[in-house]
C-alpha cells in the first residue's frame, strides 16, 4: 500500500503546522489572499450549476448533489498549490501546538492572518471577478444567489449553523488529512474530492465558502441580509463550528490517538523502496533476507547491480524504472527542521530546542 500510515500522516500534519508557524507574515498574507479566489471558483461553479429552476422545483436533491460534485475544484487547487486556507490551518496549527512544536502566539498569529487574508481574497473575487464581471447578473442566476444565501443564513437557527459548521470543517480537514497520506497527485485529488463533495451535498456551512455565497447575495440586492446580519447570523457561528470540527474532531483527535506517548515518528519519503510499502502494512509480509557482493548493501547500491536475490525470498526493492523517486517534500518537511519540540533536548548537541 503506497501511502503513509495514519500515524505518519499525523506527524506530517504536525510538521506542516510548524512550517506554517514560521512563514513570513507578508507571505502568509498573500498566500492566504490567493486562497480566496481559488475557493471562490468552486463556489461560483456550484451556484451556476444549481441555477436550474426545473431541477430546484422537481429534483432539489439531485441538483444539489451535482453542484456538490463540482465544488471540490477549489479545494484541490488550494491543496496542490500550497495556499493557506484558514479552516485547514485550524487542523495544522492545533496538531503542532498540542505536539509542543509551536506556541499559542504562533497559532493565534497564523489564524488571524490567514482568516483575514482569505476574507480579502474572497471579497476581491466576489466583487471584481463575478460581481462587476456580471457573471450572475442575469436570471435565473441572480435569483439563485439570493435564494442560496437565504438558505445558508436566514432559514436555519443560529445553533443549527454552528452545528453545521462542525460537520463542514470536520470533512474539509479530513479531506486535507487523507490527501497528505497520499504520495502522488491523482490519489491526492481523489482523497480531497469525496469528503468535500459530501459536506456541500449535505448543506453544511464552511466560513470561507460562505464569504462568497452570502456577500454575492448582498451585492445582487438581497433585501433580507445585511452585513451586520451576515456577521452575527452566519460568520460567527460558522467560525466557531469550523474551529471545533477541524481543531477537535481532526487535529486534537488524531494527535491524541497517534502522537501522544510516542517517540520520534520515522517517515520514509522514498516511494520506490520496499520500506515505503512495509511501513503501511503492505502486501509483502514475512522475513526478508539480503546478500551483498563486495561489501555493498542495498542502501549503498540502489541499482541492485551487486545484489542478488535469494530464490524463494522477497526482492530487496520494489521494481522501478531506476529513476530517483524521492519526493521534494522529504527535504521540505525533514525531521531535522520541523520535528523538534519546544523544550526538548537535541540528542546531537545536548542543547534544548527553543
Amino acid at each position: 500500500m503506497d501511502a503513509f500510515t495514519t500515524q505518519q500522516t499525523t506527524e506530517l500534519v504536525s510538521r506542516i503546522g510548524c512550517k506554517k508557524a514560521h512563514m513570513r507574515l507578508d507571505k502568509l498574507w498573500w498566500n492566504s489572499f490567493m486562497t480566496g479566489p481559488l475557493l471562490g471558483f468552486g463556489c461560483a461553479v456550484t451556484l451556476s450549476t444549481e441555477s436550474s429552476p426545473w431541477y430546484q422545483e422537481n429534483a432539489p436533491g439531485l441538483i444539489r448533489t451535482i453542484g456538490a460534485l463540482l465544488f471540490p475544484i477549489g479545494l484541490v487547487m488550494i491543496v496542490l498549490s500550497g495556499a493557506d486556507l484558514f479552516t485547514s490551518n485550524i487542523m495544522f496549527m492545533t496538531t503542532a501546538f498540542l505536539h509542543r512544536r509551536i506556541s499559542a502566539v504562533d497559532v493565534l498569529k497564523n489564524w488571524v492572518v490567514s482568516f483575514f487574508g482569505n476574507l480579502a481574497g474572497m471579497l476581491f473575487f466576489m466583487a471584481i471577478i463575478t460581481g462587476y464581471g456580471g457573471v450572475f447578473e442575469m436570471e435565473p442566476y441572480k435569483t439563485e444567489t439570493i435564494n442560496f444565501a437565504n438558505m445558508k443564513a436566514v432559514d436555519p437557527a443560529w445553533h443549527q449553523i454552528l452545528l453545521r459548521g462542525i460537520g463542514a470543517n470536520w470533512l474539509v480537514c479530513f479531506a486535507v488529512f487523507i490527501s497528505i497520506s497520499s504520495r502522488e497527485i491523482v490519489s491526492k485529488i481523489t482523497a480531497i474530492w469525496w469528503p468535500t463533495a459530501t459536506f456541500v451535498a449535505l448543506g453544511l456551512d464552511h466560513c470561507i465558502a460562505n464569504m462568497y455565497f452570502i456577500p454575492i447575495a448582498i451585492f445582487n440586492g438581497s433585501t433580507t441580509i445585511t452585513v451586520g446580519y451576515y456577521i452575527w447570523k452566519s460568520l460567527i457561528p460558522t467560525v466557531i463550528g469550523n474551529m471545533i470540527g477541524g481543531g477537535i474532531f481532526v487535529g486534537a483527535a488524531y494527535w491524541y490517538l497517534y502522537l501522544t506517548g510516542e517517540g520520534s515518528i520515522d517517515i520514509d519519503f522514498n516511494v520506490g523502496s520496499l520500506e515505503s510499502a512495509m511501513e503501511a502494512g503492505g502486501p509483502m509480509g514475512g522475513k526478508r533476507q539480503r546478500q551483498s557482493i563486495g561489501g555493498q548493501t542495498a542502501a549503498e547500491d540502489r541499482g541492485m547491480s551487486n545484489e542478488k536475490v535469494i530464490e524463494g525470498q522477497e526482492p530487496p526493492e520494489l521494481p522501478h524504472s531506476g529513476a530517483n523517486m524521492r519526493s521534494g517534500i522529504s527535504k521540505e518537511l525533514s525531521a531535522d527542521t520541523y520535528a523538534k519540540r519546544k523544550g526538548a533536548t537535541n540528542e546531537k548537541d545536548g542543547n534544548a530546542n527553543v
